[in-house]
């Protein structure tokens, strides 16, 4: 079967989409299936990769976002469907590839796509003048759209399907993603790395995600500044570039904060998750979060956003949770880190959170849904080099 994947918003350092559109690929491939995945890129470019078919379509930079792309041409990318014939089409984003959808229903082609933001959320955000009765309004018409465009809507979490629930979608599916379970691993601590990162400090955090407005990475840091005035002798460590960077680099001016960048190891970043005490995720928007169940996976407590989808990835409401939400305000995470300092050891337990999300059991349920399970025997032509 060949599967098609179409998604904007990826790049040389995006995040989480790009480690769902590798993992995906990669079990797919494991089955013996054909996967392709389309996303802008600066030309027209075709590269085989161990997840499947690269294909990047020109595309333009989204003003502001610290360099996201979205492909340029709908009639280029409707071009290209046409010749890649898909036995199967996915999407991962809601509001830029509607055509998508449209193209595989006039073609007769299984679609779905990802959910990957809440849009009830991010009208608050960018929005927050819009009257509650109208923003209600317009976020039950676009997914009700959105529904009635692909054949199935998937939502990685509770949080993510709510506002889905809410207008009775009878085509949404809640599937989790996962996590590699292998290279995220409390045995990636390392002693002397954990050393240079602490600098004499007793307590170490990490912030692994992009610099961005939706991402909140100044709560990070407001936390930090809460918890030097507190007396906690603790350092910060923050992986991740974007268009935030210069404003949280200046808010962290005097505080015990090492900013690196963005890190293409995905190795080098086990490491850094694996090396803290906890990891901080205060995006208030996020719908699944895989850099937080990375840091599980880790050995690393998170401490979340009250707001987002964290904390059922953590087991909140469990008497065996693997860190805790706090409210939207620096004070507020201090207090949450002060108490997950001082409960002691919870690497076991994040580690054990994060065994009940694997890629494998990921896939299963695509293949699902793909009615796909097993390997098929397609008369289609093979793709050739265009």
């Amino acid at each position: 079967m060949r599967i098609v994947h179409v998604a904007n918003f990826y790049g040389p350092s995006s995040g989480g989409i790009k480690t769902t559109l590798h993992e995906l690929g990669r079990g797919y491939l494991k089955y013996g299936h054909e996967f392709i995945y389309v996303v802008p890129g600066p030309k027209y470019m075709k590269e085989q990769t161990p997840f499947g078919l690269k294909i990047s379509l020109p595309s333009f930079t989204l003003p502001g976002s610290g360099g996201y792309q979205i492909i340029r041409s709908n009639k280029q990318l409707v071009n290209l469907l046409e010749f890649l014939n898909p036995d199967r089409i996915e999407v991962s984003d809601r509001f830029t590839l509607l055509k998508v959808g449209r193209w595989a229903k006039q073609h007769k082609v299984a679609s779905l796509v990802f959910s990957h933001e809440t849009l009830n959320g991010l009208v608050k955000k960018y929005a927050p003048f819009i009257p509650t009765s109208v923003r209600d309004k317009f976020v039950n018409w676009h997914n009700a759209r959105l529904a009635t465009t692909f054949d199935n809507v998937i939502a990685t979490t509770n949080f993510a399907a709510a506002e889905f629930v809410r207008i009775k979608t009878s085509n949404l599916r809640k599937i989790a993603l996962g996590v590699d379970l292998v290279g995220f691993n409390p045995e990636n601590r390392n002693s002397k790395l954990r050393k240079e990162l602490l600098k004499g400090s007793e307590f170490l955090l990490v912030h692994c995600g992009r610099m961005s407005p939706e991402k909140q990475p100044e709560r990070s840091v407001q936390a930090l500044a809460e918890l030097v005035k507190a007396g906690v002798n603790v350092r910060l460590v923050i992986v991740g570039g974007g268009p935030l960077w210069n404003k949280i680099r200046k808010q962290s001016t005097g505080l015990p904060v090492d900013m690196v960048g963005y890190i293409a190891s995905r190795q080098k970043v086990a490491d850094y998750l694996a090396a803290a005490d906890l990891a901080i995720a205060p995006g208030p928007l996020e719908t699944f979060c895989l850099s937080a169940l990375e840091s599980l996976a880790s050995g690393t407590p998170v401490v979340a956003s009250k707001s987002s989808a964290v904390g059922e990835i953590l087991n909140i409401n469990s008497i065996k949770a693997a860190g805790a939400v706090a409210s939207d305000d620096g004070i507020s995470f201090a207090n949450e880190i002060i108490k997950l300092l001082n409960k002691g050891n919870l690497r076991k337990v994040a580690r054990n959170q994060a065994e009940q999300f694997s890629w494998a059991n990921t896939i299963d349920a695509m293949l699902d849904i793909h009615d796909a399970k097993k390997p098929m025997v397609t008369t289609k032509r093979r793709l050739k080099a265009a």
